[in-house]
């Protein structure tokens, strides 16, 4: 799925959807990962990673 598919799904916008793909964002709400997550059928901790 393309980012911008992926940005009409959860409807945020493009750039933002951007800086969460390459981490440049210090947070995410829980409705936009939910919202990410139902778009892309998985889990959280599928398309999250902890690091230190």
């Amino acid at each position: 799925m393309s980012l911008n598919e992926l940005s009409e799904k959860v409807g945020i916008a493009n750039v933002n959807l951007s800086k969460i793909k390459t981490g440049k964002v210090s947070a995410i709400r829980f409705s936009t990962l939910s919202a990410i997550c139902e778009a892309l059928d998985c889990q959280p901790g599928d398309i999250l990673e902890y690091q230190k």
